[in-house]
């Protein structure tokens, strides 16, 4: 009896040393991740003529910077209003657990703003403007994408992928829009995907230049934020299936083999394709809602063997 008493002690003893060894090598991995933006209200292209509006970005893009870092680090933001902006900004992670009257608060132009946060759930999340009103900052282009990758890296259930793409679809409003007639959708224009309508879709605009890349048989990651203020996103690869697909980027929340998947306004998810690896094929993502698909919203993927080998690669995950 006393021997089965000293072993199960043993046990439950080295059991807790395991524990700790492995949360004190989770959180060596933790680090501080410094991220600095500029807001800036400038004309961008909003589609592939080179046609342009006036719009508010984060660092002059749409969507902003990408920001990507691990659960549990820390994110030490700065975000600076440009002293020749006309309208107070601000950021919202939905990454971060903070205040909402404190972190996520107004800057005037020519003001800063630092605050930080830890990186608690991985996943992928939006970033994007709350000042007043919201619709029309979000609308106008002031929204991101924070990728925030598992502790415990890949694994069966996450696997690493051959190629990432982000893409982030957003709304274009009538040129002059009110504040009200955005919230309420009434002069919504079209459909942006990183910024432009048809961005990477040669098919149905012979202006677009880019297209998203990969080889037959590799596996294809996205990581898909909706943008648009009302409306959610009906995601489906046309001409393929979704292997895998994470609600939010959670590892944790996965499903298996859906044809459309729905994505409400910022909101996010990380969805894996994988082509046929016996021939060349291409898939047209699509918002298969016909408003928007029509509207700009269609992204293809070419698969062949000639694949340009950066893209979706080293960084390469929004094509600019």
């Amino acid at each position: 009896m006393k021997s089965d008493y000293r072993l199960r002690k043993a046990i439950t003893a080295l059991t807790a040393i395991a524990s700790l060894t492995l949360g004190l090598l989770s959180s060596s991995h933790a680090a501080e991740v410094t991220v600095a933006m500029t807001v800036k209200e400038v004309n961008v292209a909003i589609n592939n003529a080179g046609e342009t509006r006036n719009m508010w970005t984060y660092d002059g893009t749409i969507p902003g910077p990408l920001v990507r870092v691990r659960q549990g680090d820390v994110v030490k933001f700065s975000m600076h209003n440009d002293a020749a902006n006309g309208n107070s900004h601000s950021m919202d992670f939905h990454a971060a657990r903070v205040d909402v009257l404190d972190e996520f608060s107004d800057v005037s132009p020519g003001d800063s703003k630092h605050y930080e946060f830890r990186a608690d759930y991985p996943g992928v999340f939006i970033y994007h403007c709350g000042s007043e009103s919201m619709a029309e900052h979000i609308s106008r282009g002031m929204y991101g994408v924070i990728i925030v990758d598992p502790a415990e890296g890949y694994s069966d259930a996450y696997p690493e992928p051959d190629r990432e793409y982000v893409l982030v679809q957003g709304d274009l409003f009538e040129e002059g829009s009110s504040a009200h007639d955005i919230t309420a959708g009434n002069t919504w224009e079209a459909a942006l995907i990183n910024g432009k309508v048809f961005h990477y879709d040669p098919v149905h605009d012979p202006n677009a230049s880019l297209a998203l890349e990969a080889k037959p048989g590799e596996r294809v990651r996205i990581f898909f934020v909706n943008a648009s203020i009302n409306d959610t996103a009906a995601l489906h690869p046309i001409a393929g299936i979704w292997d895998r697909v994470w609600d939010n980027g959670n590892p944790k929340n996965i499903s298996h083999g859906l044809q459309t998947v729905n994505v409400a306004p910022a909101h996010g998810m990380v969805l894996d394709l994988i082509p046929p690896a016996d021939r060349p094929t291409n898939n047209a993502i699509v918002d298969h809602r016909m408003k928007a698909a029509m509207g700009g919203a269609i992204t293809v993927l070419m698969n062949h063997e000639d694949a340009d080998p950066e893209k979706g690669r080293n960084g390469n995950l929004i094509l600019r």
